[in-house]
């Protein structure tokens, strides 16, 4: 197993070492898993853990927070941050763009493009996010251009500002294992050589090799998406012969955390959710099934650092490479509350990082420093094109209706918009209804919190479906749908398992044991699924290809496409307002 250090913190002065002279300290800011998070992210979104406390009330262990997010403000951080520095790149991990919120979505996130240049994005890996809309609109969001989009339709509109131009990202975006299967080539460059004040540093972007298996499949249709640690370790040669010896992987890909272990007053030890800095700066240690860790293992010596992001986490640590050497990995949690700066001393002696002098620190994006003008105005044009679609009132809510899974994997917001989907006329089709509605629970991107008058907004509920997925309706059997509620715990949801979340009448139990459905326990209106039987479903397009590893809906027959499900959950809301969510009993657990 990878072994997982602490990553230290120290000076950023020149320093000589014995061997290696004088040293130029490069410093690197990294984040990742932006999501178009322009304005500061709401609730658990925009809140960073500090530590903990107990509460008075319940004498139960809280998170401590501070507020943190929000492009004004991580402008002015990453601003603050460069200032003395005579070698600095700013790097991301990828995810920049898609499950994005209505402000960003709205105009196909090329405000968010325009932002993050603004920022002084230089070089960002390739997420799997970034293939929501294909790898054509990828490939505009580097070069350029505008859509043809119907000036508005599906609440989206390209090159708003009238003067009919999109300039691109400011930035390179790298992918040297997404290969174009026409060609043979890359889709986009495998890497770039960046050199500032005399000193050449390699940066190679990857994507999880995993991404046919989360997007819609039609968006990467005619590409390979190659081992990650054969495609970079494969670059080495070349960029030796360049005459280049830094290198920094960028990858989309990263680490779970386990829960802290924090002392409380009294003297009792709880487990808690993990500070910001707690893996592994404070004794954490990345959980062992992190799919990160075998590929930083993997990775050739000559990289000097690994940027990672996707599971939306904070850590900062020295992962053992094949040398048996410690390298930094580091990760920025998400929505622009984070930014890790490292700094990578490089020798004039060799011309490499000096590894063993790396350091990290954490820096949390806070709303108590000035807002960069220039993305206010950026967000103030945003709002205002976008406030009519935004404020419209859908309905309201009684309390917080969250995403947040109970023992069994269901969660409030789950449930509504199951229901949601089967309600929806638009999948109706020769008479037939839907009589079951299966949501991925990683569609779902965040809580509807209750406001002071209840009212929830369509810019409200797109934060919550933010990909424009249309609802397809199908035919599955009995034994299509034993096999993929199966698939939740198994298969390639095996490390990691996905529970759907079912519409009202569908209940069934799992086995904690076992990791299977517990036979005869599925069941509709009360009456036994019968394996023999077909019944009509509904779910988003994503899952109906077989995203998120569950290919039993490839079995489907009668495959008929509805609208957006935005637009059936906005439909559902206005329908049953007030809304207050009913008890979660739908999913059992034995």
């Amino acid at each position: 197993m990878a072994l997982a250090l602490p990553a230290t913190a120290g000076s950023d002065d020149d320093k000589g070492k014995p061997g290696h002279g004088a040293t130029v300290p490069i410093q690197l800011l990294s984040y990742n898993d932006f999501h178009g998070n322009l304005e500061p992210p709401t609730g658990s979104s925009g809140r960073v853990v500090v530590d903990h406390k107990i509460d008075p009330a319940t004498g139960k262990p809280v998170d401590v927070t501070v507020d943190a997010g929000g492009a004004e403000y991580m402008s002015t951080h990453l601003s603050q941050l460069r200032q003395g520095k005579k070698v600095s790149y700013t790097v991301t991990a990828g995810d920049l763009i898609g499950a994005s919120p209505l402000l960003s979505a709205a105009f196909h996130d090329e405000k968010t493009i325009d932002a993050l240049s603004m920022m002084g994005t230089d070089v960002s890996a390739v997420g799997n996010h970034e293939f929501d809309e294909g790898s054509t609109e990828l490939l505009r969001m580097q070069r350029g251009g505008c859509l043809d989009d119907g000036d508005g339709a599906n609440n989206q509109n390209s090159c708003p500002d009238g003067d009919g131009t999109f300039d691109g990202a400011g930035f390179d975006y790298l992918d040297a294992n997404v290969i174009n299967e026409d060609t043979g080539k890359t889709l986009l460059p495998s890497y770039t050589i960046e050199k500032r004040n005399g000193v050449p540093v390699a940066f190679v972007g990857l994507t999880l090799k995993e991404t046919p298996d989360i997007v819609t499949a039609a968006g990467i249709k005619g590409l390979a998406f190659e081992d990650e640690v054969k495609s970079a370790n494969a670059l080495v040669p070349e960029l030796r012969r360049k005459g280049v010896n830094a290198m920094v992987i960028l990858i989309h890909q990263g680490g779970n955390l386990p829960k802290e272990d924090w002392k409380g007053p009294d003297g009792t030890t709880y487990q808690v959710n993990p500070t910001h800095d707690y893996v592994c700066g404070k004794g954490g240690q990345l959980d062992p099934a992190s799919p990160i860790l075998p590929i930083a293992k993997g990775l050739d010596p000559a990289y000097d650092a690994i940027v990672t992001g996707h599971t939306h986490q904070s850590y900062s640590c020295n992962v053992t490479d094949p040398a048996g050497q410690p390298r930094t990995v580091t990760s920025a949690s998400s929505f622009g509350r984070q930014i890790t700066e490292t700094t990578l001393p490089y020798s004039r002696v060799t011309r490499d990082i000096v590894r063993q002098d790396v350091t990290t620190r954490d820096v949390i994006v806070t709303r108590d420093v000035d807002k960069d003008p220039r993305m206010t105005a950026l967000i103030k044009g945003s709002q205002d094109k976008v406030a009519p679609i935004a404020n419209k009132v859908l309905g309201t809510i009684s309390t917080d209706v969250t995403k947040t899974q109970n023992a069994a994997g269901e969660s409030a917001l789950g449930d509504l918009i199951a229901d949601a989907q089967l309600a929806d006329p638009s999948v109706v089709t020769g008479g037939k209804a839907p009589q079951i509605a299966f949501m991925n629970p990683g569609g779902i991107r965040a809580d509807l919190l209750y406001a002071p008058d209840g009212q929830v907004t369509f810019g409200d509920a797109f934060t919550v479906q933010p990909f424009n997925n249309y609802l397809v309706s199908l035919d599955l059997t009995g034994a299509d749908i034993y096999a993929l509620l199966n698939q939740q715990w198994n298969g390639t949801n095996a490390s990691f398992p996905k529970v759907l979340q079912v519409s009202k009448g569908f209940t069934y139990s799992w086995s904690s044991a076992t990791k299977q459905v517990v036979p005869g326990s599925v069941r509709l209106n009360g009456t036994p699924i019968e394996q023999g039987s077909t019944y009509r479903v509904v779910t988003n397009n994503f899952l109906q290809g077989g995203g998120d590893g569950f290919a039993a809906f490839k079995n489907g027959t009668g495959v008929y496409y509805g609208g957006l499900d935005i637009d059936g959950f906005a439909a559902y809301l206005q329908q049953v307002s007030p809304y207050t969510p009913p008890a979660q009993d739908r999913i059992t657990v034995e």
